[in-house]
């Protein structure tokens, strides 16, 4: 989704400027959705401002240039692993003080890895900017990673992927499809890591990536909500400013993909109760051909955008064969993107036909075409999303962080609504084409265990559904 900025006033950089603040430049663009204003510090850091005075608080989010795409071969899991040991304290916030210091503020804060960046985020009582600033500036450059830090939360860490994904069907199912998938390439590996390259992480592993990518002229900050952006402005560069920038090596290029070998996957396990068909299809992204993705987001939305799209309607409303239908796209991928669909069958419907009438139904489309209503009602429910957008306090940070950290500008994200409108119904019936006709395909079926005895399942459902500790 995409969004807007308008125009610094030309006072704000001549008045920092002339009080020696670490201002590097100000930009604007015309107004859209968000109304952003950005500034780069002198030291790289790039920072967004969406102001929001709907809200009396204001949500901070850090994002980093690195994910787990970015790790070595042989040390699957080290970003998610740094992640976890950024709560784990400074000389100045020792191990463990970090969210209780702002939870003793009212505010809240967590963090998450993906395969191409990593964040970080606080939501706070507007008047407490300033002190979150200095928090994440702080671990931006001091963190302390010991052996009484460093060795209890790998042991977190492993237990995050026995919960989420060895003790989970779906979590051990989506592991198995992404792998089938790309293989090899940084993207098939999950983000949390493969067991036994996580269990030999050591503190010099965690030490060497964060001095490697932790650094400002790798990071980008978004804030949104009740502030002025000459006050952030002023904060920032008290803040952040004051952290050196490092050499950063560059990102590597990703490897071609190459089709899947093992092209179906079918899965059983007692902890399913409930069984699911998936097809998924490695195809343009952003980052690998802009004009492609735009024509892939609308057809998600014409083909099962909520109960109006059609082969929502088809599979679910008419024929009654299945009982949900879902379409994912993750447009912002910094290399290939996933294109899934995913559906459970009607009661009493087997998952033969439901496979069968999903590429029924996938073929009848693109053999005909999406028709120009179809197309032009997916895009204006697009558009509208991205006004409704404008009164979240998270929506801003999420949306500019992804896409700047992926290769994205702030004009590309203001430009999102004004693309999404011209594609055309010759691209959407294009994308579709593709994706029917595409060798990089795998369709998966996890299914319920039907040997497993009634105590056997009983235990596979109660660990699946056994929440993952807290990463702190």
């Amino acid at each position: 989704m995409a969004l807007r900025s308008s125009s610094l006033r030309a006072g704000f950089a001549r008045g920092l400027l002339a009080c020696g603040l670490a201002l590097l430049s100000a930009t604007s663009a015309p107004a859209a959705v968000f109304y952003p204003e950005t500034f780069t510090l002198a030291n790289g850091l790039q920072i967004v401002v969406v102001p929001n005075r709907l809200s009396p608080a204001v949500a901070q989010m850090v994002w980093y240039k690195v994910g787990a795409a970015d790790e070595a071969t042989g040390h699957s899991g080290l970003a998610h692993y740094l992640e976890h040991l950024m709560f784990r304290g400074t000389e100045a916030i020792p191990a463990g003080s970090f969210s209780d210091l702002i939870a003793a503020q009212g505010g809240n804060d967590n963090a998450f890895t993906s395969y191409d960046y990593t964040a970080y985020h606080e939501i706070v009582a507007a008047d407490r900017l300033a002190m979150v600033m200095q928090m994440e500036a702080d671990r931006m450059q001091n963190l302390r990673i010991t052996p009484d830090s460093a060795m209890p939360e790998l042991n977190v860490v492993l237990s995050e992927r026995q919960e989420r994904t060895d003790n989970n069907p779906q979590g051990k199912f989506a592991e198995r499809v992404r792998r089938a998938l790309f293989a090899d390439h940084p993207y098939g590996r999950p983000v949390i890591g493969w067991r036994d390259e996580m269990e030999k992480m050591s503190i010099a592993d965690a030490e060497h990536f964060y001095l490697d990518r932790y650094a400002p002229n790798n990071a980008v900050v978004v804030i949104s909500g009740n502030v002025a952006t000459a006050d952030v402005m002023r904060l920032a560069a008290g803040t952040f400013g004051r952290v050196p920038p490092r050499a950063v090596p560059p990102r590597r290029a990703f490897p071609n993909v190459e089709p899947p070998t093992e092209r179906r996957i079918e899965m059983t396990d007692p902890g399913v109760q409930q069984p699911q068909l998936s097809v998924s299809i490695v195809t343009e992204s952003f980052g690998t051909n802009p004009k492609a993705s735009y024509a892939l987001e609308v057809l998600s939305e014409a083909l099962a955008g909520g109960e109006v799209g059609v082969l929502y309607r088809r599979l679910v409303m008419k024929r009654q064969i299945a009982s949900g239908l879902d379409v994912s796209y993750d447009s912002g991928a910094r290399g290939a993107a996933v294109y899934t669909f995913s559906a459970t069958p009607q009661p009493g419907q087997d998952m033969k036909t439901l496979e069968a009438a999903l590429n029924e139904e996938l073929r009848r489309f693109a053999r005909r075409g999406l028709d120009v209503a179809t197309v032009a009602a997916a895009k204006e429910r697009m558009q509208r999303s991205a006004i409704f957008a404008r009164d979240s306090l998270m929506a801003p940070g999420y949306v500019f962080g992804a896409a700047l950290t992926t290769g994205q500008s702030v004009a590309d994200v203001e430009a999102w609504p004004a693309r999404i409108k011209a594609v055309t119904v010759a691209e959407v019936n294009a994308a579709l084409r593709q994706l029917v006709s595409s060798p990089f395909r795998v369709t998966g079926l996890l299914l319920p265990d039907p040997d497993a005895t009634p105590e056997a399942r009983a235990q596979a459902q109660r660990a699946a559904q056994q929440p993952a500790k807290d990463i702190r």
